[in-house]
């Protein structure tokens, strides 16, 4: 009788016991709270449409006709026709896929050497640029990242002069290219408040053209978890030159974006 109101008591013990387990098991599961669904394969996905105010210095050229542009970005509401721009990124832990679209269509003063050739000379550029890469974070942590990058960059672009005047009179001729090249560098971010953050990157590179580099520095704010404001700066310059074909420039100005994680 003792032997079995021992047997008993242990039963329930252990009864007790893995009852206790069991809800403690269970009780977290009730009271967590849900997870976003991008967390659930750990992939993080962000688009930013954005407006690059940027003027364009340089050197043009079709057939060995040389032009020279210089137009600063207080007149891009002048010489601007039309622009698309947005960048995109997905992340997964420290590994991440950028890309980034400019397509612009600009109209610009030139000029030709001494103003002999031709003495007005209007330059319509059509210009894409469309950057595909892949990114390593050498640094991470709660404040932010830095990315070693590496991609390509296709460029198609399409230039239109216009002129009258001098030796050549009146006319107008159009020459196109289309090239890509290889692009390496570095990108971040740095948080300085839960709000307020730095965020930039500095690429170079070339392959159809002699050298094609991108930087950029801008602070952003976010108003929530899914929505962020930038301003910042950027200058880009790529010099390409094929068979009489020059385009030899350097884009640079103020850039606003809007950036929407999901």
């Amino acid at each position: 009788m003792t032997k079995c109101l021992k047997l008993g008591h242990c039963a329930a013990v252990a009864a007790m016991i893995c009852g206790g387990v069991q809800a403690a098991d269970i009780a977290p599961l009730l009271t967590q709270e849900p997870k976003p669904a991008e967390a659930a394969d750990g992939w993080t996905f962000s688009i930013a449409p954005y407006f690059w105010m940027a003027g364009i210095s340089g050197d043009t050229a079709q057939f060995g006709l040389p032009v020279h542009i210089d137009a600063d970005f207080g007149d891009i509401l002048k010489n601007l026709d039309f622009a698309f721009m947005a960048a995109g990124e997905a992340r997964y832990d420290r590994f991440s896929v950028i890309g980034d679209v400019i397509y612009t269509k600009l109209s610009a003063d030139g000029e030709t050497p001494f103003g002999v050739l031709a003495t007005d000379v209007e330059v319509t550029s059509k210009t894409f640029a469309g950057l595909l890469g892949v990114g390593y974070a050498v640094l991470d942590g709660p404040s932010g990242h830095l990315d070693v990058v590496g991609g390509v960059r296709l460029w198609s672009v399409d230039t239109t002069l216009s002129f009258s005047g001098g030796f050549l009179g009146t006319g107008e001729t159009s020459d196109s290219a289309t090239w890509v090249d290889g692009m390496v560098g570095l990108r971040g971010k740095y948080s300085f408040t839960p709000e307020v953050y730095l965020t930039g990157w500095g690429l170079v590179g070339g392959g159809g053209a002699d050298i094609d580099w991108d930087v950029a520095l801008g602070v952003g704010y976010d108003f929530n978890a899914r929505i962020s404001a930038i301003a910042g700066y950027r200058a880009l310059g790529v010099d390409y030159s094929d068979d009489g074909f020059i385009f030899d420039v350097v884009q640079q100005g103020p850039i606003l974006g809007l950036a929407i994680k999901f």
